[in-house]
């Protein structure tokens, strides 16, 4: 796995800290423990896909469709961090 360069500068967790261990219990199957390291990487995993699928095929509402997709993601991430540090 690669190391967070902010957590190893600043020893603070980024907004994207858990990401990598999330999106590998997703490949194994952990759908819920996936959820719990980090509650982001499902939408960011949908949103990738989505949008690289509207780039190739060019839906009538994609880029719009992206930009909420994306919206939801981030705000889940800003959500995820601010609950983190805080706790």
């Amino acid at each position: 796995m690669l190391e967070c360069h902010w957590k190893s500068t600043l020893g603070v967790e980024c907004m994207g800290c858990g990401f990598q261990r999330s999106l590998m219990l997703l490949f194994e199957g952990n759908v819920l423990e996936s959820i719990q390291m980090f509650p982001a990487a499902i939408p960011l995993v949908v949103t990738i896909v989505y949008t690289a699928v509207h780039l190739k095929f060019q839906f009538s509402h994609g880029a719009r469709n992206s930009v909420i997709l994306f919206s939801i993601t981030a705000t889940i991430m800003l959500c995820s961090f601010i609950y983190k540090v805080l706790s």
